[in-house]
């Protein structure tokens, strides 16, 4: 018996591809049910994120396993054969692969936190869903040890690696904790809509989304879990919002200083946080002279991220040091190939303390 991944991720396929394969929640339970009545498959946990779809498993062909499950990923999704390549990892490379996901170093932004609390909770499903085993009980676990260990023992969270993550991270600066924290979007671009998705992450509510485009405003405010406004409506909607991402192809500002002038003389010094990530700039300088508000353009954001990169980078090589001794004292040997008969459905009794916590999002 061995572990296995299979999984695409945003190194390996775009958007269009990733989002055909994502998972729905709801259907997570469903999905693991039945990849787990394979013959050729044990054990399984489904991993779906904005990012990545991978699924982690045990068998005894594992091979056989990985082919059974790409048959079963092009059948149920909108995609073709040969029209996305799948990474496959086996045994030492499947743990290896899984606890730099949770470590975050395979991820977009380098270093980041979300992705532990998401592979916390693909298990916990899991779990519930009655598809692992020992197997995956123990990778699992091992994971989030790992997880916490480079988090603690290396600098890779140390600044912002993008400028989403750069957005955010003065966001807290200027609010604390971003929960409740209300968000507007001028312009639905890519950049507006992975600088959202960075503040959502972090506990920002309240997307609202206005575009040229009304439909383009439409989607994703229903990606974003937010709502749409008319381009010639968003003004009204100022004093609703903490946070504003601006990222129009206007040739002039379209967010003037006399716009958030009036908007701040009545929010009794609550503070305003524009980010704008527009060129030609779509929010006047003068904005930032008014108390309260603080206003950050692309080039600053960049400068900040650029920085912090270059900061993380220089950290992976510790991280994999930490990962590779981890595994040298574990003895990955024993987790990818347990003989059989060693212990039933619950997690390993001899793993870390991580397993006695419960499965939360940090």
């Amino acid at each position: 018996m061995s572990i296995f991944c299979l999984g695409v991720n945003h190194k390996t396929a775009p958007v269009e591809i990733r989002e055909r394969l994502a998972f729905a929640e709801k259907s997570v339970p469903q999905h693991l049910s039945e990849i787990c009545g394979m013959d050729e498959i044990s054990e399984a946990v489904v991993l779906s994120t904005c990012n990545r779809v991978e699924i982690y498993g045990g068998s005894e062909t594992p091979a056989a396993a990985l082919d059974k499950l790409v048959e079963y990923l092009i059948g149920h999704f909108a995609v073709e054969p040969g029209e996305v390549e799948f990474y496959r990892h086996e045994a030492d490379a499947a743990a290896q692969h899984l606890f730099e996901v949770a470590s975050g170093l395979d991820s977009m932004v380098l270093g980041e936190t979300e992705i532990f609390g998401q592979v916390k909770k693909a298990y916990a499903m899991a779990q519930t869903t009655g598809t692992t085993s020992r197997r995956m009980n123990k990778l699992f676990q091992q994971s989030f040890t790992v997880g916490k260990l480079v988090r603690t023992s290396t600098r890779i969270q140390q600044g912002s690696t993008s400028i989403g993550s750069a957005a955010v991270d003065l966001a807290e600066k200027i609010f604390g904790q971003l929960d409740g924290c209300r968000v507007m979007i001028i312009g639905a671009g890519e950049m507006s809509r992975t600088t959202a998705q960075s503040l959502l992450s972090r506990g920002a509510k309240s997307i609202i989304v206005s575009n040229r485009s009304y439909d383009k405003a439409e989607e994703l405010a229903l990606e974003l879990k937010g709502r749409a406004v008319r381009f010639d409506d968003w003004e009204n909607c100022l004093d609703d919002v903490d946070i504003i991402i601006s990222s129009t192809s206007a040739p002039h500002a379209v967010v003037k200083h006399e716009m958030i002038h009036r908007v701040m003389s009545g929010r009794r010094g609550h503070s305003l946080f524009l980010i704008d990530i527009a060129v030609p700039r779509d929010i006047e300088d003068e904005v930032n002279e008014i108390d309260n508000v603080y206003l950050y353009n692309i080039d600053q954001l960049q400068q900040i991220a650029s920085e912090g990169k270059a900061r993380r980078e220089k950290q992976i090589a510790v991280c994999r040091g930490v990962i590779d001794e981890f595994l040298r004292e574990k003895g990955i040997e024993a987790l990818a190939g347990l003989p059989d008969g060693r212990g039933g459905s619950g997690p390993d009794p001899i793993l870390t303390e991580t397993a006695a916590r419960p499965l939360t999002n940090p």
